[in-house]
């Protein structure tokens, strides 16, 4: 209906300004309010996408990590099922040292008792 009267507008049938009466706003306060928008839901998308992005991969790393000590349970429960015991594990070097330092005062201890009852 309005390209029609514009239509005839144009043509010099209507001359009424009354028959036509659509707003336009200021073009440039529409662009800028536009952009505006843009600008801010565009930062708020970012930030969403890599707060998600965070938020998953981390629960991922946890839940990877949870599954591979479940499956190491199992391996050790198998393997000591077949083999009759719990398969021999290494100790850290630092309990072995504090492991061989309270030896030694054993037998200082002992030497000195002994030596006591002489």
């Amino acid at each position: 209906m309005i390209w029609r009267k514009l239509a005839l507008l144009q043509n010099g049938q209507i001359l009424e300004h009354s028959a036509v009466s659509f707003e336009i706003p200021h073009l440039e306060k529409l662009r800028d309010v536009t952009v505006k928008n843009i600008k801010k839901y565009g930062h708020k998308g970012l930030v969403e996408t890599l707060r998600f992005h965070l938020r998953t991969s981390k629960f991922l790393k946890n839940k990877y990590d949870e599954t591979k000590i479940k499956i190491r349970n199992i391996n050790l429960k198998d393997q000591s099922s077949q083999n009759g015991n719990l398969p021999d594990r290494q100790v850290s070097k630092f309990l072995k040292m504090i492991g061989d330092y309270k030896r030694k005062i054993r037998a200082i201890k002992h030497k000195i008792k002994e030596e006591e009852n002489l």
